[in-house]
């Protein structure tokens, strides 16, 4: 059984170019061909490939548009997006879009059908290249979401005593120590050194800190 395969790219000599790498595949079948992405979703509806190999800069339709519509229907054509382009906007635009693979327009032959192969039975491909930069992205978005995490469990591990609570509204509201400690009947002495430990569990060096961590987890 032949995967077929639907070209779509707006210049005729980069997919007569691909037809050219592939046409020696015995197991591989181009069954149509499209310049827009609008050509490419009707190609897919009436065909029904296994593949949609598509570029993304093309006119009426680029090639993002089109995989992110393709992916909103209940076809199970796989699409792999083919650019002259590396940025990461594209490349992430084109996953999130729904493609199943990414390659640039450099990429030899070897690679070529690899991709396609892989692709075909249920997998991803991308290039080395564009590899790192999905790595580099996945690193650093679960960076951040470990640091809101972080944050958002932050009050939780304040460990704030009965009295470091009594007194962080007094603090925050001007008392100074001297007037706390006349509120609450402690000594001078207590309240400072319970100040000096809840600033320290809440990690502020200063009024100003710990007025504006107070407000952010709702400690006021």
């Amino acid at each position: 059984m032949s995967i077929k395969i639907v070209l779509a790219d707006d210049h005729a000599i980069v997919r007569d170019g691909i037809k050219y790498l592939l046409e020696e595949e015995k197991n591989i079948e181009i069954i149509g061909e499209g310049s827009n992405g609008i050509e490419a979703l009707e190609l897919v509806t009436e065909k029904e490939p296994d593949l949609l190999i598509i570029d993304v800069r093309m006119p009426e339709m680029n090639g993002i548009e089109a995989v992110a519509l393709l992916n909103k229907t209940p076809t199970k054509t796989k699409a792999i997006v083919l650019s002259m382009h590396d940025s990461e906007e594209y490349i992430l635009k084109s996953i999130k879009a729904g493609a199943s693979g990414y390659l640039l327009k450099d990429t030899d032959k070897k690679e070529f059908i690899k991709a396609i192969n892989t692709v075909y039975n249920g997998g991803k491909y991308f290039s080395g290249d564009i590899s790192n930069v999905i790595v580099s992205n996945f690193l650093q978005n679960s960076t951040s979401q470990n640091q809101e995490v972080k944050e958002k469990s932050e009050p939780k591990q304040f460990g704030l005593t009965k009295k470091e609570k009594q007194i962080l509204p007094l603090i925050l509201s001007g008392k100074t120590n001297s007037e706390i400690s006349e509120i609450l009947k402690n000594s001078k002495r207590t309240i400072e050194t319970h100040r000096f430990n809840m600033m320290k569990k809440m990690n502020v060096k200063n009024l100003m800190e710990l007025s504006a961590k107070a407000s952010k987890y709702n400690l006021e």
